[in-house]
């Protein structure tokens, strides 16, 4: 099985570029076989990372022990995301550091699905100092509480509180996310709401200098409101759902409790900031669902940004209604 003279001239490339860069390692992304060989020949002296979804494919490939093989979950996704998965997965296991540079390799042409699809893209991938180990993937076990957009700066602001504090001090706070009027018809107010006469503007918390207010915010007792469409409700509530059928783990406190009652009783999704650790629990149905340790380093969300990118979408302008 010979490669076709488009694979070989970009695995030319790709040699060349890990000496010129230089870069730290190449990453062959496939979803067939190839002529191996060919490649081990071609990409000799390049530290090698392989990642393919068919789980018979990757057993073969341990086979060489000059290359790194990473598991990849059999599902189908898009390239870009699989790419993206091996990438945290490299970095997860300490296999790759945050800062590389990573030349891909990789189908990014969509063919027919029941025809071969050859290796016909390169990108040079910059793993920023600023890496983290979660993904957007990993927000999927929330299903639909809130689109996706929302669902990350939520993240982002849970985990920047728990990781940062306030003026030198730590903070534990409690973010609700969805059913906001179930949620309010359950809870009181502690103080006066400070989200009250803004705009929707103002209260977007896709908007980082929405995130940073509340971060202020965030200082005072009692749990923040954000609708699912990412609009900051109230603040200084006191959470009054009941913990009946709430089992939580050992050593949690009342805003673990507080946070999965809520989640129990209500369709929203609860993120619960711990002060002693700056760790992130996310709650929903009652039960903890995903566990964020804040790094030293913020998130930055998928997909890498590749060389030649475009910068990302601008966050939302600011149109919107008043709040009586």
């Amino acid at each position: 099985m010979s490669l076709p003279s488009q694979s070989v001239a970009l695995l030319q490339a790709a040699r060349d570029l890990v000496k010129s860069l230089p870069a730290d390692a190449v990453l062959l992304l496939t979803e067939t076989s190839i002529d191996w060989d060919e490649v081990g020949r071609m990409l000799a002296g390049c530290k090698l990372f392989v990642a393919a979804e068919n789980p018979a494919l990757t057993k073969s490939l341990r086979e060489n022990p000059d290359w790194t093989v990473i598991d990849l979950d059999p599902e189908p996704l898009p390239t870009q995301e699989r790419m993206n998965a091996a990438l945290l997965k490299a970095v997860t296991e300490d296999l790759l550091q945050p800062g590389s540079h990573i030349v891909a390799i990789y189908n990014g042409i969509a063919t027919l699905e029941d025809a071969p699809e050859p290796v016909d893209s390169l990108s040079v991938i910059h793993l920023g100092e600023h890496l983290e180990r979660m993904t957007a993937q990993d927000l999927r076990v929330l299903g639909d509480a809130a689109p996706i957009d929302v669902l990350r700066a939520v993240v982002d602001l849970a985990t920047e509180i728990g990781r940062e504090g306030r003026e030198g001090q730590p903070i534990g706070t409690i973010l609700v996310v969805g059913d906001t009027r179930k949620v309010l018809s359950l809870s009181h107010f502690q103080n006066f709401n400070p989200f009250r006469g803004y705009s929707r503007a103002e209260r977007d918390v896709r908007k980082r200098d929405v995130r940073e207010q509340i971060k202020e915010i965030a200082k005072l007792d009692g749990a923040l409101l954000i609708g699912r469409d990412g609009i900051a409700e109230a603040a200084c509530l006191h959470l009054g759902g009941r913990g009946d059928g709430v089992n939580i783990r050992k050593g949690f406190g009342s805003r673990h409790m507080a946070a999965a009652a809520i989640s129990k009783q209500t369709s929203s999704v609860a993120f619960a900031v711990s002060q002693s650790s700056g760790s992130v629990r996310v709650f929903q149905g009652g039960e903890e669902v995903l566990h964020i340790e804040p790094l030293a380093r913020p998130h930055v969300w998928q997909p890498f940004r590749l060389e030649n990118q475009e910068q990302a979408p601008a966050e939302p302008d600011d149109s919107g209604d008043e709040v009586s």
